[in-house]
């Protein structure tokens, strides 16, 4: 492009603002600093959220298991803002970037309660279970988050596999059974839990770096002991259990096969995750 016409277009073009004054600066850099400190760098992490959300919803769709989805994507929202807070009044500072995520973490956490709220206004009361068994894990995920190691396997798994009683919570919260509800909380953490050490394996692969490939190993074979204990439980369809048996197969596979991009990596286990999401929905309701 002209290098001209950026500056063509901002300061002589009627009605347009210039974008050189001092005011200009500060709302720019406003945003920017809203940006940095509100959006998720874990881009894996909208899937592994929304996985188990739409789970529920499609097993067992109700007006408040829908409130309690959109308030789990809001705490995987929370979460950015909330880390940068914890991480600064661990380290004993508070900088202009901690006043910006503590509003926005603010605001963010009072939708949260709120639609929980809602929530519990139309919902069988069982729908907590699942969510306060899940609190310790969380617990782990922050601590870890306050300290800047929220890249450690450890967090990862916690939060992952805490986030995942989305799905029982939405279940119960239109009156499914509770072996039901168990079985999808356990489909959502077998598939997660199992992607992560995987996709850690292969970017680990990819930029050189040591790694273990008996770590995915393991993952896999727990993820398809755990569908399995919980299909002879009859708390799992055995459509679900067959195809986290599926993406194990070919995880264990492909972490053996030539490294992927980081990119072709995150597309291949977003879709398994739909996959697995669709194939136990469609075999809970039969």
């Amino acid at each position: 492009m002209n290098p001209t016409e950026g500056t063509l277009s901002t300061r002589e073009t009627p009605g347009a603002k210039n974008i050189d004054s001092p005011r200009a600066s500060v709302a720019t850099g406003e945003r920017s600093t809203v940006r940095a400190v509100a959006m998720p760098t874990e881009h894996g992490g909208w899937s592994l959220t929304l996985e188990p959300v739409l789970l529920g919803l499609l097993v067992a769709w109700s007006w408040p298991g829908l409130a309690l989805g959109l308030a789990a994507m809001l705490a995987f929202l929370a979460r950015t803002p909330l880390k940068l807070v914890l991480v600064d009044g661990w380290r004993r500072r508070w900088l202009e970037r901690t006043s910006v995520a503590a509003r926005v973490a603010t605001v963010e956490l009072l939708a949260l309660v709120a639609l929980v709220v809602v929530a519990t206004l139309g919902a069988d009361e069982a729908f907590w279970w699942p969510l306060l068994a899940a609190a310790p894990l969380v617990a782990i995920e922050l601590a870890f988050d306050m300290r800047s190691r929220s890249r450690r396997l450890l967090p990862e798994l916690a939060g992952t596999v805490g986030i995942g009683s989305v799905a029982a919570a939405i279940a119960l919260a239109d009156g499914a059974p509770t072996a039901m509800a168990v079985g999808l909380w356990v489909v959502a953490a077998a598939r997660a839990a199992a992607a992560i050490p995987y996709a850690r394996t292969q970017v680990f692969r990819t930029r050189g770096r040591p790694h273990h490939l008996w770590h995915s190993d393991l993952a896999q074979a727990l993820a398809v002991i755990a569908v399995t204990v919980a299909w002879l439980a009859d708390a799992v369809p055995l459509a679900a259990a067959l195809a986290i048996v599926a993406v194990a197969a070919f995880n264990v596979g492909a972490v053996r096969a030539a490294p992927r991009p980081a990119k072709v990596i995150g597309l291949q286990q977003m879709f398994f995750g739909i996959a697995v999401v669709g194939v136990t929905a469609v075999a809970a309701l039969a």
